[in-house]
């Protein structure tokens, strides 16, 4: 067996365990009623075993919307302690603006490679 097929059948193999164990999880959520709004640690205990669900909630910041709001506030300088200001490149403008912009802001600018991520089929699909 080629090793594409091999890395096929391992994704699959994966896909399916995942979803299986998302259903065990979902299961045990009823069972122990967590209140799907947990941000933290639960610990339980159940049959001899020892169970720590983690809840986390995920935030998005509208960054335009924040600082306006803190603006009007008068709050502004509370913001670098509360957020993490993160400034990301729109690479579709970076890639068509002037080197004479870009090249003196590559010094900022540390670019490391990436897990490369692979989508395998076969050829007649």
């Amino acid at each position: 067996m080629s090793i594409y097929q091999q890395w096929i059948e391992a994704k699959e193999e994966e896909r399916v365990a995942i979803a299986h164990r998302r259903i065990l999880e979902d299961q045990m959520i009823t069972e122990f009623q967590i209140d799907d709004q947990l941000e933290g640690v639960k610990n339980l205990e159940a049959d001899g075993f020892k169970i720590k669900i983690t809840g986390r909630m995920n935030r998005k910041v509208n960054g335009d919307r924040l600082q306006e709001i803190a603006a009007e506030n008068g709050l502004s300088d509370h913001l670098s302690s509360l957020f993490n200001w993160r400034p990301t490149i729109n690479m579709k403008i970076w890639k068509a603006t002037d080197s004479t912009i870009t090249r003196p802001l590559m010094e900022a600018i540390t670019t490391t490679a990436g897990r490369a991520s692979f989508s395998i089929s076969k050829g007649d699909k």
